[in-house]
């Protein structure tokens, strides 16, 4: 049996649903092809930040952004020559990424506002990179703004990003919204090609002795896994135009179908490949061929969205009975809570 296993993100062709998320492994031509060679579908190359590019930013811009709104806080940020590769280097490499390996370059932005900075999503357009993926990390630490407004900025840069390119876009998002579904559907009127589930945000640690915050990373694991396949399940149930990406929590071959069947188009892979090396995503990709055989499926697109909840007559009311049946269900001598 010829297994298919092709699928579609962004409106590319992908030869396969496993590509290599913004990583490390990205930072130079060499390291992109050791990822191509080794079997990823894709490559989302490294963010420009918005505060590499700060100093460019008009005053109307500057009194927009929260970093900039006092002295202080540009002292919280590296400084300019300290980040990995600079934004117009950046844009060097994405074109010679195109030159080198012939598989899809994804471009990214990283940044929480709209102004001057995100001139170099067209410039990263330019520079040949196949679609742009935003990524947003806006951590709300103001009592008085409301969600809506924590929503509305992030919807004015995607709405200006839209506005500025012709490629597609995606947005990476993290999980922390009071309606993910409601929003998700804003940024589909907004005009976004693809969500990415999720970004991890970064969790300080405190040195108690010292009196300081450590910061540390600390990489994804298997457990990531379950958070994103439940909004995957929800999302991918949703009247939508925008595809589905899914990144953390992914190690293994059972592990990218399970994403696959809640309604991912392609998975990321990030955290794998720096522990066990680029060659990952071939193996990975390799216990998905074998799994899928072993059960019968022809392609991809027979298994995408098969454990989706557009299955489930009353999905809220599935996910409530599923909590029930956890807290209800636990077996002390046994260790184990029977499934639903």
């Amino acid at each position: 049996m010829t297994m298919d296993t092709t699928t579609n993100y962004l409106g590319l062709q992908l030869e396969h649903p496993l590509m290599a998320g913004a990583s490390p492994l990205a930072h130079d031509v060499d390291s992109l092809k050791r990822c191509a060679d080794a079997g990823s579908s894709a490559i989302v190359v490294h963010s420009i930040f918005e505060e590499q590019v700060l100093e460019g930013m008009s005053a109307e811009d500057m009194l927009d952004s929260p970093v900039g709104t006092t002295p202080e806080a540009q002292d919280y940020f590296p400084h300019p020559e300290s980040f990995s590769i600079g934004p117009d280097a950046l844009l060097e490499f994405i074109n010679e990424a195109k030159q080198a390996v012939d598989i899809p370059i994804i471009g990214s932005i990283n940044g929480t506002n709209k102004g001057s900075w995100l001139n170099y999503a067209k410039r990263i357009e330019e520079a040949g990179a196949d679609a742009l993926e935003i990524t947003i990390y806006d951590i709300p630490t103001d009592p008085t703004e409301g969600g809506q407004s924590v929503e509305q900025r992030t919807l004015d840069l995607v709405s200006a990003v839209r506005k500025a390119v012709q490629i597609p876009i995606a947005v990476k998002l993290s999980p922390f919204y009071s309606s993910l579904p409601n929003f998700a559907t804003k940024l589909d009127e907004a005009g976004v090609n693809g969500l990415v589930l999720f970004n991890r945000f970064f969790h300080p640690d405190i040195n108690v002795e010292e009196l300081e915050v450590e910061r540390r990373l600390v990489l994804s694991n298997p457990g990531d896994l379950l958070l994103r396949l439940r909004w995957l399940a929800i999302l991918s149930a949703c009247e939508r135009n925008y595809d589905l990406a899914i990144t953390g929590g992914v190690y293994s071959g059972l592990d990218a179908i399970k994403a696959i069947m809640c309604g991912a188009s392609v998975v990321q892979l990030v955290s794998t490949l720096l522990v066990n090396g680029p060659g990952h995503a071939g193996e990975i990709r390799d216990a998905m061929v074998e799994w899928m055989e072993q059960h019968e499926y022809k392609s991809i697109a027979q298994m995408r969205g098969s454990l989706d909840l557009s299955h489930c007559p009353d999905a809220s009311t599935y996910e409530r009975a599923n909590y029930v049946h956890i807290l209800q269900g636990w077996d002390e001598k046994e260790g184990v809570t029977p499934g639903l």
